[in-house]
């Protein structure tokens, strides 16, 4: 094999899933990015993270028997995230404003967000009421 576990390799995205994203490695071998390994925040989506074609660095973690290569994006560059997508950008760019403000805004915002919230829980509570009607059963 042209490479070995805990050795960082260069690789293409093939194809992408719920669970992760299968990567070709070297000599036409293939392995699996699990989603939990893609980046060092959580990932919910991971195509804000990856696309197909995307040239990646990835650690090799383990190769079983079978032929199952397991790899990892954020093992191989442990001092860096791995380039995000648009949504990342706008979070880290409301993080970075966030810690900007006083705490009296803070605490607006917070307020504002939260009875947002409770508006958008209470619209769906209500409309899954109104589409379960109870009907008593009177043929005994």
């Amino acid at each position: 094999m042209p490479f070995q576990v805990g050795e960082v390799v260069e690789g293409t995205v093939l194809n992408i899933t719920d669970f992760g994203a299968f990567i070709q490695l070297p000599e036409g071998k293939t392995g699996l990015v699990h989603i939990s390994e893609v980046a060092n925040t959580y990932v919910k989506d991971i195509k804000d993270f990856l696309k197909e074609q995307d040239k990646v660095k990835v650690k090799v973690l383990s190769m079983d028997k079978g032929g199952r290569i397991s790899l990892s994006i954020k093992k191989a560059l442990p001092n860096q995230v791995p380039q995000e997508r648009n949504k990342r950008d706008y979070e880290r760019q409301d993080n970075r404003n966030y810690n900007n403000i006083s705490f009296e805004e803070r605490m607006s915002k917070f307020l504002k967000d939260s009875d947002e919230r409770q508006q958008q829980l209470k619209k769906n509570f209500d409309s899954k009421r109104k589409g379960s009607s109870y009907k008593k059963n009177t043929n005994f």
